[in-house]
């Protein structure tokens, strides 16, 4: 179960941000206007996503308005509300971005560690439906430390890959996998899926089908098929990047192979 308490879920933030922050900081201007694996977005546009979004929770509004079917890889309303952020920091220059990015994220934290036990608790919208918003927080750590990730891969740049917001990103990834399994991938009845995460924040993460797939903490024999690959590239599969597919032949299949090969194919579970 996870572990949404607020110190954790908040310490995580406060971890992202900064890593994001220090690795924007030495980029150049062609590397903040590198493509990234997320289709027409650049460095620039990521470091927008993630301040834009922790604008609109402070209660702000973005200033330019974009038609939706004016841009191809939009394809639902957030992806309309991510583009009218973009167009509100068209003018900044990429140093104002990071010190808007900076100031935007200190205030939240502020704000998230002055916040009572109820306000955390309390029930809400969260991008995976309603739920407490400490849940809303741990999405956000999973959000940011995905493109945390995009920028990198974008200015070959890797690292991060153990630390509390990695791990708090694993557990977001976790509450995804019954459904990947079970109604994406088909496993059948009676069947079980382990994914045997690599590198510095190695775990496991157990999936058993029982009438429906549930994550579970352990398993009682070997696994139907398990999944190996590094922490980096299960998340870059799950998040359906175009870097994906050079991820995906990092991934080591025992077992099913079918099975197996199936699950991999369905693991892109993110819009």
């Amino acid at each position: 179960m996870n572990d949404l308490s607020r110190d954790r879920i908040v310490g995580a933030l406060d971890s992202v941000w900064s890593s994001v922050a220090d690795l924007c900081a030495g980029l150049t201007d062609d590397e903040w206007a590198t493509p990234s694996p997320l289709p027409g977005w650049d460095v620039r546009d990521n470091v927008i996503h993630m301040l834009g979004t922790e604008a609109m929770l402070s209660g702000r509004q973005p200033t330019a308005q974009v038609d939706a079917d004016s841009v191809d890889h939009v394809r639902n309303p957030i992806g309309a509300a991510n583009e009218a952020w973009i167009a509100s920091y068209a003018d900044a220059s990429d140093a104002e971005v990071l010190a808007e990015f900076r100031s935007l994220t200190a205030q939240r934290l502020e704000v998230l560690r002055a916040m009572s036990d109820d306000e955390w608790e309390q029930v809400g919208f969260t991008p995976a439906g309603e739920g407490p918003y400490g849940r809303f927080m741990q999405i956000r750590v999973f959000d940011c430390w995905m493109h945390e990730h995009d920028i990198r891969a974008a200015v070959g740049r890797p690292g991060h890959d153990a630390g509390p917001a990695v791990e708090v990103s694993l557990d977001e990834m976790a509450t995804a996998m019954g459904f990947v399994v079970g109604k994406k991938a088909a496993a059948p009845d009676g069947s079980s899926v382990t994914f045997g995460l690599t590198g510095p924040a190695a775990r496991q993460i157990h999936v058993r089908v029982e009438g429906r797939a549930a994550v579970v903490a352990s398993l009682d024999a070997p696994a139907t098929a398990t999944l190996t690959m590094p922490v980096v590239s299960f998340s870059r599969v799950a998040g359906g990047r175009d870097d994906a597919p050079e991820h995906a032949q990092r991934c080591e299949i025992s077992g099913d192979a079918e099975l197996g090969q199936r699950v991999l194919a369905n693991l892109s579970y993110t819009i």
